[in-house]
């Protein structure tokens, strides 16, 4: 799980995803890397991305309703932190990765975990 306040460089690998311009403020843009679905999300200009997949069921979480920072997952409910991963509310009770992201060059870029 990364702690957006203390990512060690060291061990994340950044891969482009798309034109900034891609995702203007509000939406959210669907990827997978390695097989993993992702999710990033631009919230008020600042970029977040939490896998796109609930902790409770593996279904998708990235459809859900988007509230603040929390994003609910439309299958059960469960509720999670975009900017974290953390579980919010049940029926989840683990927490679901998140992913440093940032704008380098006008790309965005995802940062992970190297192998």
């Amino acid at each position: 799980m990364y702690n957006y306040t203390q990512i060690d460089e060291s061990k994340i690998e950044y891969v482009e995803i798309a034109p900034a311009s891609e995702l203007p403020n509000g939406e959210r843009l669907f990827v997978e890397i390695e097989g993993k679905p992702i999710v990033i999300f631009n919230i008020a200009g600042q970029l977040f991305s939490i896998a796109d997949v609930c902790s409770h069921d593996d279904g998708p979480v990235g459809e859900g309703t988007l509230e603040g920072y929390t994003i609910n997952c439309p299958r059960h409910g469960a509720q999670f932190d975009v900017r974290t991963g953390k579980v919010l509310q049940m029926p989840a009770v683990v927490d679901i990765p998140a992913y440093p992201v940032r704008v380098a060059d006008g790309m965005i870029q995802l940062g992970i975990p190297k192998e």
